[in-house]
């Protein structure tokens, strides 16, 4: 994996509106540190050797962060909200560099590990166009749900749009994804607004490059590495959690 080049988008755009707070949500702070510098952390020990992150409009905390734990990461503004694929490709000019690997990253998911960003990447050494990284939660109620024939993942099927049969699978879309460089944009540029919210999914993206001929793999990932935090409830667990480890790790 090291002779691969990777690129890092970590989108961290949101407002987190349910933190009830004027703060972006990212920077809410998890071991003294703002959720997205776990995520950072995470991305530089998965080799990810280019960083983009795509922030906020007036956002500028998460930028001076951004610069202060990793200086040579572009930073992008999402100036309207239009989708996740949308926000992927507010850093357009990131992507048009060539990269191996692209690792899309959510920062609000701050317990991924640099293991799980090492196994997504080793689909892509395999030959795939795009690897998701997927899941087995105990209720998989509101997860988009991954259709597989075989080895060939087809699609990501949100859960209020799919079937009776469909909703019986636990194997459930844990958000991250990752794409060969070389044929990530032009998968991206085929991905449309018309649904019924009017945004670009980045989910989409499964079926188009299935129908492209492009392989395209699910990996299955820890639940407890994917689980985003969106409110001040989320927050305390993720902070605690976090404490707990540091304990354990300094006991042994």
């Amino acid at each position: 994996m090291t002779t691969r080049t990777c690129l890092a988008v970590i989108l961290a755009a949101g407002e987190g509106k349910r933190m009830k707070s004027s703060l972006p949500k990212v920077m809410h702070p998890i071991g003294n540190l703002p959720i997205v510098g776990h995520v950072i952390r995470a991305a530089q020990a998965g080799g990810c050797d280019r960083m983009a992150v795509v922030v906020g409009p007036g956002h500028e905390a998460t930028e001076k962060l951004v610069t202060r734990i990793a200086g040579d990461a572009e930073v992008f503004v999402q100036a309207e909200r239009r989708g996740t694929a949308h926000a992927v490709l507010a850093a357009r000019a990131a992507l048009e560099k060539p990269a191996d690997d692209v690792l899309v990253l959510f920062g609000d998911t701050p317990f991924v590990t640099a293991d799980s960003i090492a196994a997504m990447r080793s689909g892509l050494a395999d030959g795939a166009a795009i690897v998701v990284g997927g899941m087995r939660p105990a209720d998989p109620h509101g997860y988009g749900r991954l259709l597989l024939e075989g080895d060939q993942l087809k699609a990501i099927r949100e859960h209020r749009d799919a079937s009776e049969a469909e909703r019986t699978i636990g194997f459930c879309n844990g958000g991250i994804m990752a794409f060969a460089g070389s044929t990530m944009l032009r998968i991206l540029e085929e991905i449309g607004d018309g649904n019924d919210q009017g945004e670009f999914y980045l989910t989409d993206a499964v079926e188009i490059a299935d129908a492209m001929g492009l392989t395209v793999r699910a990996t299955e990932l820890p639940e407890a590495e994917l689980l985003g935090i969106n409110d001040r409830v989320q927050l305390a667990g993720a902070e605690a959690r976090f404490q707990e480890a540091m304990r354990r790790q300094a006991m042994l």
